[in-house]
């Protein structure tokens, strides 16, 4: 319950923030992202040092993971690492995680930070409808080291089948400082991430 109250103490400065700096105070046009850069880095910074203190007191549930391509002899920052709240654990009998070279069927939905309009965050992409129905819903299929986001690949190397993950990437390890079509740059992206099944190339 502590962390919920971090991240939703968290998310209320975001929308405060918003709140006071949306509009511009040239011509009054509402600004979807203020101050994005920046708080975004601050939200990501405050979360890290909550998610240590709870590592540190003994919780499983937290994880921090270092990027995929680096290693711990690297010069490493905060923005170096994802962070994963495990909301379901895998059952015992998966062990495996899939590599580099796997391909994967995962579901996810990816939201950004609360801005102007969207008190919740943005959701930018989603592999399912809410409710999320495994009889349902279509996992998608990608090759882990196909081009996807740093974030996201390094998530899945760490995952095994069933498992159930929120995973809070900064930036740097996401869409970065110019982002995408829809994505703003700087934009810390919260993934809920499914892993259903995983192979090697034949």
């Amino acid at each position: 319950m502590y962390i919920h109250k971090i991240i939703y103490t968290l998310l209320m400065m975001v929308i405060a923030c918003v709140a006071m700096t949306s509009c511009s105070e040239d011509d009054g046009v509402v600004e979807e992202f203020p101050d994005w850069q920046v708080r975004n880095e601050t939200y990501f910074d405050n979360l890290t040092d909550s998610v240590q203190k709870l590592i540190s007191s003994g919780r499983t549930d937290w994880k921090r993971i270092l990027k995929w391509s680096k290693t711990e002899g690297d010069y490493i920052s905060n923005s170096d690492y994802i962070i994963v709240h495990v909301l379901e654990s895998a059952p015992q009998n998966e062990t495996a995680s899939p590599l580099y070279t796997d391909s994967v069927a995962v579901h996810y939905k990816v939201w950004a930070l609360p801005s102007t309009s969207y008190p919740n965050g943005i959701v930018f992409d989603s592999s399912y409808n809410e409710p999320f129905d495994n009889d349902v819903a279509v996992a998608a299929r990608f090759l882990v080291g196909g081009g996807m986001i740093d974030g996201f690949t390094t998530a899945l190397q760490y995952m095994r089948r069933g498992d159930v993950w929120e995973v809070y990437m900064p930036y740097q390890l996401g869409y970065g400082a110019t982002g995408s079509s829809s994505i703003p740059g700087y934009s810390t992206l919260i993934y809920k991430m499914i892993l259903q099944d995983f192979w090697s190339k034949e």
